[in-house]
């Protein structure tokens, strides 16, 4: 029997190289796919895969929320995560919440089909810096020190999208609106994130929140995502150049004075909601 996989991510390429993939292992398939978690929740409940290959980053609800979810209503469904975001400060985020791995968009493509069939044999699958630092929270109950996770180890899961919200320029009416929560409630996440945080006032926050963002959103690689390279094949025309040959440019790097500009952008949107 095939092992049934859903796909969860907002990018068209990565799903469409996740599906080549798959569909290329004989004891593999792809039994749908969804771009936000609002169709993924109402698709997955109803076909009850097998495993469901997640992103963090979703429309709507995040992919932890998701993660959530499914494992609420069966647990028997395993969870991998897939993701552009540091694992230094989502994996064990993500393992918390359910999830049997973490793997990064910009590793080595095979690593996802291991990961698959070590997961359907009930072992975990993460990288070696992962492990170590869940050796280390074992042991000390603390962060590694050169953990970049680190500054926002303190925050639920919540606070940390609202961290990341809030440096996307959001205010808190649109907050409260994408998390389906009251203004009152994002008022005391971001009450909670100062004082976890140590900043004295709505503008520090602001700072501190663009500047993460903007952290996150640099590039882990030159070059595309091995997963996209697959769908590049997958849909290129008769007689491609090879698929090496033909990596995505890396994402949009503004220059200084422009990223200033964004980021005071951002600043001043988000201030005048605290």
């Amino acid at each position: 029997m095939k092992t049934r996989i859903y796909i969860v991510d907002d990018h068209p390429l990565i799903r469409r190289g996740l599906a080549g993939l798959i569909s290329a292992e004989s004891d593999m398939e792809v039994c749908g796919q969804a771009e936000d978690a609002g169709k993924a929740t109402a698709e997955i409940m109803k076909l009850r895969p097998d495993l469901v290959i997640v992103d963090i980053s979703l429309k709507g609800n995040s992919g932890l929320e998701l993660i959530k979810n499914i494992k609420s209503f069966d647990s028997k469904i395993h969870v991998l995560v897939l993701s552009m975001h540091d694992e230094s400060v989502y994996a064990l985020r993500v393992l918390k919440a359910g999830a049997r791995a973490y793997i990064m968009k910009n590793d080595l493509i095979d690593k996802v089909i291991e990961a698959v069939r070590r997961i359907g044999k009930g072992h975990l699958y993460v990288s070696e810096k992962v492990a170590s630092q869940m050796l280390n929270q074992l042991m000390t109950g603390k962060p590694a020190e050169d953990s970049e996770g680190s500054a926002v180890h303190g925050l639920s899961d919540r606070e940390l999208e609202v961290v990341d919200l809030i440096g996307n320029g959001l205010p808190t009416r649109e907050i409260a609106a994408k998390l389906h929560i009251s203004i009152k409630t994002v008022e005391t996440h971001r009450s909670h994130i100062k004082r976890k945080l140590e900043l004295e006032n709505a503008t520090q926050l602001v700072q501190f929140c663009v500047r993460w963002v903007e952290k996150r959103s640099s590039p882990l690689s030159p070059v595309a995502s091995p997963l996209e390279d697959v769908a590049i094949s997958v849909t290129s025309l008769p007689e491609p150049a090879p698929v090496a040959s033909l990596p995505l440019p890396p994402p949009e790097k503004p220059a200084n004075g422009r990223a200033s500009a964004k980021s005071a952008g951002r600043a001043k949107a988000s201030a005048r909601s605290a």
